[in-house]
């Protein structure tokens, strides 16, 4: 039998907690998504302003930094024409995002879930999905 290490909605919403707070201050509407180890959704919140775009991409970038235990901005630069990883973006019914802003939550060294922000440049949203993670492992 496995022992699954998930967020919880209680730990879902301290990340979008953190999330908002950078996105306020930084002076960016965002779209928050949280999923589980699996990239399901387990909570999500459009801020007032937030892209309609951001939505479903918020959701795919999440689902993607889960289900690869890796930072989506990083497969950015592997999915290029000729290299090997290139197509990659085409798995999962296209859900596999390779746009910055999502990232796997990490405790004790297991992925336990992911994060996707987007509303921003993709820079942005990267800064904002930090200070999230960041808020979560300082709580």
């Amino acid at each position: 039998m496995l022992d699954i290490k998930r967020l919880s909605i209680a730990d879902a919403q301290i990340l979008i907690e953190g999330a908002k707070r950078k996105s306020v201050a930084i002076g960016v509407p965002m779209c928050v998504a949280v999923v589980d180890e699996s990239g399901n959704l387990i909570a999500f919140e459009r801020m007032d302003g937030a892209k309609v775009l951001s939505v479903g991409l918020s959701q795919d970038k999440a689902f993607a930094a889960a289900v690869s235990r890796r930072p989506t901005h990083e497969y950015n630069e592997m999915c290029k024409p000729g290299n090997l990883a290139f197509g990659i973006h085409t798995s999962s019914g296209g859900r596999f995002s390779t746009v910055g802003g999502g990232f796997p939550v990490v405790l004790d060294n297991t992925v336990v879930g992911g994060i996707g922000l987007s509303g921003g440049a993709a820079e942005q949203d990267m800064e904002v999905a930090r200070a999230a993670i960041g808020h979560f492992q300082g709580r």
